[in-house]
Parts: structure tokens; C-alpha cells; sequence
């Protein structure tokens, strides 16, 4: 019910007319019977360095540190799951009261 009363006012809001009225656009100015001409404007196309490749030891050093960082959130979730395990159990079975 309560999801129901969220999901109507969500759609409820989006309906409402903002509060004070935005400008108009323009680009819509161009197209218009005595708006100034739309022209384009010149751009330089200029070349760009390529990309360098990391050295070698610029990739195994973020090889190590990838490989760390996946380790140590495997441990950290193998704790986590470990104790959840463990708290379940107890807390079901009422292991802590016999």
C-alpha cells in the first residue's frame, strides 16, 4: 500500500507545471523570418599526440596492486560470510543457550 502511495505521488509530481516559466530557445530564433543568419562556425582541426603505452614496469606494478586489492576483498568477504555463517547458526539452533 505504502509503495503503491509512493509510486502515485512520483507520478503525481512529474505532472505539475514548474514554477515559473523557462525561456525560450535560440536555436528556434534561426529558422524564423527576420532572425539573424545561421552560419557556421570555423573550427581548426589540429592533430594530437598519440596515445603512449605504459613500460613495462608501470604494468606489473598495477598488475600487483590489482591483484592485492582483489585479494584482500576476498578475505574480507570470506570473513564477513564466515561470521554471518556462524552468528546464523548460533542464532537459530540457540546453540548459546544449552
Amino acid at each position: 500500500m505504502i509503495a503503491a502511495l509512493a509510486i502515485a505521488a512520483l507520478l503525481l509530481t512529474g505532472w505539475r507545471k514548474p514554477a515559473r516559466a523557462e525561456p525560450g530557445s535560440h536555436r528556434a530564433a534561426f529558422g524564423r523570418p527576420g532572425a539573424p543568419p545561421a552560419h557556421g562556425v570555423v573550427v581548426d582541426h589540429l592533430d594530437t599526440p598519440h596515445e603512449r603505452r605504459p613500460g613495462p614496469l608501470r604494468r606489473i606494478l598495477a598488475l600487483l596492486a590489482s591483484s592485492a586489492i582483489g585479494i584482500v576483498t576476498g578475505v574480507l568477504g570470506a570473513i564477513l560470510l564466515a561470521f554471518a555463517a556462524g552468528f546464523a547458526v548460533i542464532w537459530l539452533t540457540n546453540l548459546l543457550e544449552r
